[in-house]
């Protein structure tokens, strides 16, 4: 099983912690067991972006994205989907990085029993689809994830060799600027293919 991260190893730049957090993991407790899965795909969402949530300062619902690095924002997409962000600067400071995709470790059973699928490849691909496998909501929202306690960062076995930036996906606002990255050729990145050279 995987070590916690701890607080101290996070970089204080929200670009540089989406990089980073590429090949750790996401690990949730659960009654039923452990559900963990490698992170393949984030998003940076930095100071003075547009398509933040904390463009225009805070507010009761981004409060957590001000919080010191390694907190969680969880907002509901759409009013149909839980997504995960990670709180990325420090304390005072808004940003975030979205959790876009994860490769199932631990848990798959109660990963595939989650989301109503069989197929491994779509149980966390996307944001909305990991929050739903991993069973996050309203409930983790400023949670601290270098802690005990439910929902935590991990590290990962290994550093991936080749991880790809390119644009972000499904925003409007500052869309050019190349703040997501992911694990070249791995089969558990979201969005379409073309992005994913």
């Amino acid at each position: 099983m995987t070590s916690r991260l701890a607080r101290a190893e996070l970089p204080v730049d929200t670009a540089a912690l989406a990089r980073f957090l590429i090949g750790k993991t996401v690990v949730r407790e659960t009654p039923e067991g452990m559900i963990s899965g490698r992170i393949v795909e984030t998003e940076a969402y930095v100071v003075g972006d547009a398509a933040s949530h904390t463009f225009r300062g805070m507010t009761p619902r981004t409060r957590p994205m001000f919080l010191e690095r390694g907190h969680a924002y969880v907002y509901l997409n759409y009013g149909t989907s839980w997504m995960l962000n990670v709180s990325s600067e420090a304390a005072g400071i808004g940003a975030g990085v979205l959790i876009r995709a994860l490769e199932p470790l631990e848990g798959i059973a109660i990963m595939r029993a989650n989301r109503g699928t069989d197929r491994l490849r779509d149980l966390a691909r996307g944001p909305g689809r990991l929050a739903r496998a991993l069973r996050i909501a309203a409930w983790a929202d400023g949670l601290d994830l270098c802690a005990e306690g439910p929902l935590w960062l991990g590290r990962g076995d290994a550093d991936p060799d080749d991880i790809g930036q390119g644009v972000r996906i499904g925003i409007t606002k500052d869309a050019d600027r190349l703040l997501r990255f992911y694990v070249r050729g791995n089969p558990f990145v979201s969005g379409p293919r073309s992005l994913n050279v």
